[in-house]
């Protein structure tokens, strides 16, 4: 589904649950920079009427983002990427993890795994992840 020049896509079928394929591919956006600072999100109910989905899915969508720094709500204005979220990572840190991002990918290829597949394997590893403790 393509909606104000963004493609948005959901399997029903993924492991994944239809809200975490949204906030993980516009989490995505905004990192890589096709959201700005102050770009709109596509109104709860139009894509979540794209998508064949109930609004309460985008709903929770977008509070993940909201919750994460990276979108700002105000009812009546609409859901808007944060200015935190435009310059959150900076570009030795967005080269690092680019580099090892396609590490990955190769080695999923070697696998022979999906992108799918490969996307799961992250979004998993992102969610079980501990943060790393400071030094004491």
């Amino acid at each position: 589904m393509t909606t104000g020049g963004l493609t948005i896509r959901v399997d029903s079928r993924a492991p994944v649950p239809p809200f975490e394929q949204i906030r993980a591919q516009l989490a995505d956006l905004i990192s890589v920079g096709r959201l700005r600072e102050g770009d709109r999100l596509p109104p709860v109910r139009q894509l979540a009427s794209d998508l064949g989905l109930a609004n309460n899915t985008v709903v929770r969508a977008y509070r993940e983002l909201e919750t994460a720094g990276l979108v700002h709500s105000r009812r009546g204005s609409g859901t808007r990427v944060a200015a935190s979220a435009a310059g959150a990572a900076g570009d030795e840190a967005r080269a690092t993890l680019a580099e090892h991002a396609h590490d990955f990918a190769r080695a999923a290829r070697l696998l022979d795994a999906t992108d799918e597949d490969a996307l799961a394997a992250i979004r998993h590893a992102l969610a079980t992840a501990e943060a790393p403790r400071p030094l004491p």
